[in-house]
């Protein structure tokens, strides 16, 4: 009963032929002509786990060694997406009561701390040399991850249009990276706040290195705490943090953005975006990014009128993240001997799955990532072309 069940789900999987091997030894061929990858079921796989969530069941079964996936992960995973009508095009669209939910800032630090903590050592085998744990940005298709990610901070510090002496807040400043360019670069009085503790404390040491202490500073807040420290900013920059904050505190959000941002100020907001308002995928969110949610353009759009808060400039870069992923994918695996110093082989199949499947998704599947250019009240000082991003 459940090899038929798998070999009917099976039947309309990829758009690519494949092999299926089962725990019995037996072999069953879907599509026409050479087999471009192969499925190894060593275990079955629980039926009712895989009607109740099949991205999640699938997801632990890869973990703990009940499959086996001969090929490359990225390119299976891509067929599958290909196929409109497989598991990873069915969703579970948001409930009024989800809409209502939140994140607290103790659960927030909890599930930035299981993420980002996992230690700095682990993110220097594979990230960038400067520790850039987003998007970058690929000039050309040659660039380095290196070239790549600085490109990705210029890009954005040139999108806000910062002028020597003004203030600027980094909203989950990761490493520091983009905090340090924007004070060494163009003068200006930085400040990041990050829960990573591990983020935190990299972040301080390179401040010191650069010996700009009195220009860039990076603190452990939650951006909740901004509006009661009477703080003010310039401009405001936050790169891969609104996915953490939770489909209820999206509009919360933007009223501390409007709050702290002086008036024809300028904020680049930088977030993977969905498609759909759905609950997401619990595999991720199960293992990878707990209390993790992925809002959709009219989500985080849909608020500003209340704020008098102006949208000038919306970009994708989902073709920059898929190939950003594939270098961490890369790089991980490069470094999979020191990975084996630190981790277990069940956490290595969770990550190598996590890299390989989020390449994937921003391939071809329903996730994109934007940059939103937004002011505070009207701001008639930003060039009215896009031509000086290019110079």
């Amino acid at each position: 009963m459940e090899k038929l069940f798998l070999k009917k789900l099976l039947k309309d999987l990829s758009t690519e032929t494949f092999t299926a091997k089962f725990w019995d030894g037996t072999f069953e061929k879907f599509g026409q002509g050479e087999a471009k990858f192969k499925i190894v079921f060593n275990r079955p796989v629980d039926k009712k786990a895989i009607l109740e969530d099949s991205s999640l069941a699938f997801g632990e079964a890869y973990m703990n060694k009940d499959i086996e996936l001969e090929g490359n992960i990225q390119k299976i995973i891509e067929s599958i997406y290909k196929n409109k009508d497989s598991f990873l095009h069915s969703h579970k669209f948001l409930n009024r009561l989800l809409k209502l939910r939140g994140t607290s800032i103790k659960k927030q630090k909890e599930d930035i701390s299981y993420h980002y903590d996992l230690g700095n050592d682990f993110y220097s085998l594979w990230l960038d040399k400067n520790m850039n744990y987003s998007c970058a940005y690929f000039k050309d298709k040659d660039d380095s991850l290196d070239k790549a990610q600085d490109n990705k901070i210029k890009y954005i510090l040139k999108k806000l249009n910062l002028k020597e002496g003004q203030t600027l807040l980094d909203i989950g400043c990761g490493w520091g990276d983009l905090i340090i360019e924007a004070s060494e670069k163009y003068k200006v009085k930085s400040l990041g706040i990050t829960l990573s503790k591990e983020q935190y404390k990299k972040a301080q040491d390179k401040i010191k290195a650069k010996g700009l202490e009195n220009l860039a500073e990076v603190k452990l807040m939650d951006y909740r705490e901004l509006p009661t420290k009477k703080m003010k900013f310039d401009r405001i920059v936050s790169v891969g943090m609104l996915e953490h904050v939770g489909h209820g505190n999206i509009p919360s959000y933007i009223d501390i953005v409007d709050k702290i941002l002086e008036k024809r100020g300028i904020m680049l907001l930088h977030a993977i975006t969905g498609l759909y308002e759905t609950e997401g995928n619990r595999w991720i969110k199960k293992y990878i990014f707990p209390g993790g949610y992925i809002p959709t353009i009219r989500e985080i759009v849909e608020t500003f009128s209340e704020h008098d808060i102006h949208l000038v400039d919306l970009e994708s870069l989902r073709l920059h993240y898929s190939k950003t992923l594939e270098c961490w994918a890369e790089n991980f695996e490069d470094s999979i001997d020191k990975v084996k110093e630190k981790f277990d082989e069940k956490f290595i199949r969770m990550w190598r799955l996590y890299l390989n499947s989020c390449a994937a998704s921003f391939h071809y599947g329903v996730v994109d990532v934007h940059q939103f250019l937004i002011t505070k009240d009207l701001n008639n000082e930003i060039p009215m072309t896009r031509e000086y991003l290019y110079k």
